[in-house]
């Protein structure tokens, strides 16, 4: 049995991940999907696909230094606030 929480995100017990390794693996990968296997009060793990796992790595990267994470929210704000124009990438 597994419940789901949302569109991306579902959860389970340990034992039924181990029933149904092949299906959450599948799911995983193939919906981007986030699992979280209840171990207990408070406590538990989150299996996520490869993809996901490097996207959340980048992102805490890019925010690693204080002058990255001003760049990346001021120009979240601009576009927010429609400040901002679109530029052509140079081929070469």
């Amino acid at each position: 049995m597994y419940f789901i929480l949302d569109d991306t995100m579902m959860t389970t017990t340990l034992t039924e991940f181990r029933k149904n390794l092949k299906y959450f693996a599948d799911r995983i990968n193939e919906n981007l999907d986030t699992l979280i296997i209840n171990r207990g009060k408070n406590r538990g793990i989150v299996v996520l696909s490869l993809d996901e796992y490097n996207a959340l790595c980048a992102t805490r990267h890019e925010t690693s230094s204080g002058r990255n994470k001003s760049r990346l929210d001021s120009a979240i704000k601009k576009l927010n606030e429609g400040k901002s124009h679109e530029k052509s990438l140079v081929k070469k």
